[in-house]
């Protein structure tokens, strides 16, 4: 008994490490000067909800595909990016990116907002047909920002604190609509009911094709190493469930319902465990 007790924190630390690892958390300063909160502070809802990495975890996944339902946002994916190669790498970028707005300075937010700005311009293309496209244009980013908070905000929710308030959640969609200004987006959804709208709006714009089936594939296949693998196999499925409804249908991806409480079963389980692995 002893013994199992004595390898508990060796556990939890090789665990934790190999989270941090996967995310880049360890290449990241957080720090801050004294008397300077970031772009949102200790008492902010972004700070509340970007703080549970289980429910990030399962929303950023299916925020990514949400997000891969436009086809303009899908083309950047395809003509400027090594996700269906190195999908773990992405992720990595886009958890830093987070982490540097969320929780960094405001010097480090700055700057991490100015580095994906220009990266943006230099993303810039054509579809098969000829429509061109641009990671720069203010209507995509409003999408890709949409696609996300609202997938980490619903998985926030499910796994982590199903009594969030409306209020809450409002304030949560309204905060985080500052990023998306920052980076260019116009028109942002700040309030449940706004976004509602906004996805009832560009549901028509949204479609799948075989470039989508294969950046899904590469997003949902296997992961490098057993613990990877064994991680995904819970979160994919939490992810996709987590999608609404008609986005599922979409991908042709809708859980069986009598599936969906060992899904969320599943997920809670595992959440639990990364949230005992990461507390400090």
């Amino acid at each position: 008994m002893a013994r199992a007790a004595a390898s508990l924190p060796g556990m939890r630390n090789a665990i934790g490490g190999r989270i941090r690892a996967l995310v880049g958390s360890g290449s990241v300063d957080l720090s801050r000067p004294p008397g300077d909160p970031g772009l949102f502070g200790p008492g902010s809802m972004a700070w509340r909800v970007h703080a549970d990495f289980s429910a990030m975890m399962i929303g950023g996944v299916s925020a990514l595909l949400l997000q891969m339902l436009h086809p303009l946002a899908l083309a950047g994916v395809w003509d400027h990016s090594d996700f269906r190669r190195d999908r773990l790498g992405r992720l990595r970028r886009t958890a830093q990116f987070i982490a540097l707005t969320t929780f960094g300075s405001t010097a480090s937010a700055n700057a991490a907002i100015n580095r994906v700005r220009t990266i943006h311009e230099r993303v810039t293309g054509a579809l098969p047909d000829g429509t061109p496209y641009s990671a720069s244009d203010p209507a995509l980013l409003t999408w890709v920002h949409v696609a996300e908070v609202d997938s980490f905000l619903r998985a926030y929710v499910r796994y982590r604190e199903p009594g969030l308030s409306g209020a809450e959640q409002d304030r949560y969609l309204a905060e985080t609509a500052m990023i998306a200004e920052r980076l260019g987006a116009r028109d942002v959804p700040k309030s449940r009911r706004e976004v509602e709208s906004y996805f009832r709006d560009i549901r028509p714009a949204l479609s799948f094709d075989e470039r989508t089936r294969d950046v899904a594939a590469a997003l949902l296949a296997s992961g490098p190493d057993a613990l990877t693998t064994s991680a995904l196999a819970i979160v994919t499925p939490a992810a996709i469930d987590l999608l609404p409804p008609w986005a599922a249908v979409l991908h042709g991806r809708t859980p069986p319902a009598i599936s969906r409480p060992a899904i969320r079963l599943g997920a809670r389980g595992m959440s639990n465990v990364l949230r005992w692995a990461l507390r400090r």
